[in-house]
């Protein structure tokens, strides 16, 4: 079955074909950034549950979520509220963002910084450091083994973490046996119907090993289900439309950061 994803990334990748630019040049610009936030590191760094706080502008399921926001004042809202990291949509098409939204994220605050795009090339991962990235996604259903190597290899490289995002076992298998394995994230939500499975997300994080930092992302909606993931043993949660569509983003992070299971 055909679901949002493949026609995601079909456009991505007839992107990235027509992306002449030399890997290898990039690659070059890009050591000459300063050193990364440490994205991992500071998800690990709380007894309570991290929060991921996304700035989001629309999703290809709902549309407009928040269309005009200020990414500055939105990041700087999160901070005070507690977040430990942010995530930064920048495709365009499909979710309304932009490399500027993270850029203006990140300058105006001190949080490590997520590049939240569809990662189907090199350059891809070269253009989340330039941009200001920390940390960059890669989805094990968008990739395939090779790839998934080669982009958490030049990752490291680059000074970058990965997230590495799955939806079940078998992913999971993939994810260990290609990449770093030591930053897991679970989608709860169903690529083909969207419902929100957050069984998947507890019964995942049980088969994780004990070196991967764990992240339940999409359909998070309140201090219950913080509370839920916690328990089941994740060191943090991404979280973009209740906070966005929240009217006060600060409380309702704040609210989400229960005490995390050790």
């Amino acid at each position: 079955m055909a679901t949002y994803l493949d026609a995601i990334l079909a456009a991505h990748r007839a992107r990235a074909a027509q992306d002449l630019r030399s890997t290898d040049s990039l690659v070059e610009e890009a050591g000459d950034r300063p050193p990364t936030r440490g994205f991992r590191r500071a998800l690990m760094d709380s007894d309570h549950l991290a929060v991921i706080a996304e700035v989001k502008r629309r999703s290809p399921s709902k549309g407009d979520l928040a269309a005009g926001l200020d990414p500055a004042q939105l990041a700087r809202s999160y901070q005070d509220g507690g977040a430990r990291c942010l995530s930064v949509l920048t495709d365009r098409d499909h979710f309304g963002g932009s490399p500027a939204d993270l850029v203006a994220a990140r300058e105006a605050v001190t949080l490590p910084v997520l590049r939240k795009d569809f990662t189907v090339s090199a350059n891809d991962v070269c253009d989340a450091r330039l941009m200001g990235a920390d940390c960059v996604l890669l989805i094990a259903a968008a990739l395939t083994d090779a790839e998934l190597s080669e982009f958490s290899e030049l990752a490291a490289t680059l000074g970058l973490d990965a997230l590495v995002e799955i939806h079940d076992e078998m992913e999971l298998e993939r994810a260990l046996a290609h990449t770093a394995g030591d930053l897991i994230g679970v989608n709860q939500r169903d690529l083909a119907t969207f419902m929100v499975d957050q069984a998947r997300a507890v019964r995942m994080a049980a088969v994780m090993p004990d070196h991967t930092v764990r992240v339940a992302e999409s359909g998070v909606r309140g201090r219950e289900d913080a509370v839920t993931l916690a328990a089941a043993g994740y060191h943090a949660v991404l979280v973009g439309e209740h906070l966005v569509t929240s009217g006060d983003p600060a409380a309702a992070l704040a609210d989400l950061r229960v005490v995390r299971s050790r």
